[in-house]
């Protein structure tokens, strides 16, 4: 299989034309970097404000990448790191808050996030990351040109190659049930992309949706018997219950393919996968340009990852309790 053979095409289609919609303790302010720079050596402070949209493994990575950049980049800062634990009015309280705040820059996680931030304030700078089309998402006229003070990086995923890993390591599946949260306008891109290469592998596939968490058991219960594998893309909310999907899914020896590491780690079979490490760390950056060197966001293309960026990952104890052979992964990752 030519693996990543389609992430290419799709970065460049999400970047220029395809209108594409995907991860702290509440409160709290801390110290930044006190390394030497020309704003410390001028005594400028930068107050950041972060809205993470809930908790899971991914979006955490995202955050701690960002600070990474800041770290790195030797600035001086203090940053109030809020989580709205998946609540959309939880998320308009705290953008109300950081926005009251008077922060210099809010980095949004997430794509709820970002939408309650950028309904706040048009002023202040808004970094966007762990977001799979901002254009899509409503929150830039477009990914090359923003236009507004929204910039950020994007955590489109290689969707294609994913569902060709499906196919590699489950080649008698006829059926593929789609499982994501309606409330995800970046899990509907990523899902129809994942209907038009099942499409165009012959496979058939239906879609599987929840509104929270509370409905994730009952729904992957629901697809026992009826599909022979499980494909879920980089959804927040199917993400932070993922040990639900795969004790269920597992139980029934019914295979998960994801769209990302974390998801893997948390008991998905497999998946080509960005780093939401660095995804978060090229945000920081991009913070970071703006803060010093007065990038106006307006002018900043939402920016991506690199293709060869991507890591394809399995999980061995998934793998022998859904009764799938991994060993012909070659270069994979195996946790």
């Amino acid at each position: 299989m030519k693996r990543l053979k389609t992430f290419g095409a799709a970065l460049a289609t999400g970047a220029l034309a395809l209108a594409l919609a995907a991860c702290g303790g509440n409160g709290g302010t801390v110290g930044g970097s006190s390394a030497a720079s020309d704003d410390a050596a001028t005594g400028t402070t930068y107050k950041i404000g972060v809205l993470q949209l809930t908790e899971h493994a991914a979006l955490d990575a995202a955050n701690e990448g960002f600070v990474a950049a800041l770290d790195d980049s030797g600035i001086d800062y203090t940053i109030d790191q809020q989580n709205a634990q998946n609540d959309q009015p939880t998320c308009q309280t705290i953008a109300s808050k950081l926005v009251n705040d008077g922060d210099d820059l809010i980095l949004a996680i997430g794509t709820p996030a970002a939408q309650a931030v950028a309904s706040a304030t048009t002023d202040i700078p808004i970094i966007g990351t762990a977001i799979t089309d901002f254009a899509e998402s409503g929150l830039v006229a477009d990914n090359e040109a923003p236009g507004g003070n929204v910039t950020g990086s994007s955590d489109l995923t290689p969707v294609a190659d994913q569902i060709d890993l499906l196919q590699e390591l489950l080649p008698d599946a006829q059926t593929v049930g789609l499982l994501y949260c309606t409330a995800e306008a970046n899990s509907e891109v990523q899902i129809a992309m994942a209907e038009e290469a099942l499409d165009a592998a012959g496979i058939a596939h239906e879609r599987y949706t929840v509104s929270s968490s509370n409905e994730i058991q009952q729904v992957v219960e629901s697809m026992v018997g009826n599909v022979d594998a499980i494909y879920t893309p980089t959804d927040n909310t199917i993400a932070a219950g993922m040990a639900t999907v795969a004790m269920v899914a597992n139980e029934h020896q019914l295979p998960v393919i994801v769209g990302c590491d974390t998801m893997v780690e948390d008991g998905g079979l497999a998946s080509y996968s960005i780093n939401y490490y660095d995804l978060g760390y090229k945000a920081g950056q991009m913070a970071v340009r703006i803060l010093t060197e007065g990038a106006d966001p307006a002018e900043m293309p939402i920016e991506y990852l690199e293709a060869e960026d991507c890591q394809l990952i399995a999980n061995q104890q998934t793998a022998d309790e859904v009764g799938v052979d991994i060993s012909g992964l070659e270069g994979a990752e195996i946790v």
